[in-house]
């Protein structure tokens, strides 16, 4: 508080003598911003030396060295982090599980990373597939992957309007059916968030 007031204070008188400076026409500029060399009438004039750069830096230059040892428990803190805070030490992962399809381990709560390489494998030849079999001819109807054996079992009309892209192999195992299939829930006609039904 005590501060803040000198400080205003300061400033405040800082500005009433550079309106009196103004008011006198005797407006200087601020210290050591500029500086100011007299010739004096009838000196002999000497030649000015070359400039030099050892004129300016004299014996060297001054450095911001550090004016304190840090202890070693700050060392410590920057190196390893502290335990409150942020720690920066490895710490083992707890949260790893087996999968149950392949055996290998991963994180909690993402997909194993060995049985998803399959999915990305099989997505990647059924989209070239795909390319191959559109080329570049526009889309305008309902394009359908199909696997050997898939296209006998219903009938021709059920096919009529779509486009047919057959894999040369058998699904994988894994790979249901069920995953190709279009939703048959009904899209939602209210807007509320909470459930409004539930008594």
């Amino acid at each position: 508080m005590a501060g803040s007031l000198l400080i205003r204070i300061n400033v405040a008188i800082q500005r009433l003598e550079l309106a009196i400076a103004s008011v006198l026409g005797r407006r200087f500029p601020p210290d050591g911003v500029c500086l100011a060399g007299v010739q004096l009438e009838g000196a002999v004039s000497t030649p000015k030396p070359a400039f030099s750069l050892k004129d300016i830096v004299g014996d060297g230059f001054l450095w911001g060295v550090p004016t304190a040892r840090r202890t070693i428990e700050r060392r410590l803190k920057r190196k390893f982090g502290d335990p409150k805070y942020v720690l920066k030490i490895l710490k083992p992962a707890s949260n790893i599980r087996t999968c149950n399809v392949c055996g290998d381990d991963h994180l909690a709560g993402v997909l194993c990373p060995t049985c998803y390489k399959k999915v990305i494998d099989e997505t990647k030849e059924m989209q070239e597939t795909i390319q191959n079999e559109l080329q570049l001819s526009p889309v305008e109807k309902e394009v359908v992957v199909l696997y050997q054996g898939e296209k006998d079992g219903k009938p021709d009309e059920f096919w009529e309007g779509k486009r047919i892209v057959e894999m040369q192999k058998p699904r994988p195992p894994w790979f249901s059916k069920n995953l190709l299939q279009q939703t048959t829930q009904q899209p939602a006609t209210t807007s509320d968030v909470k459930p409004s039904d539930l008594g």
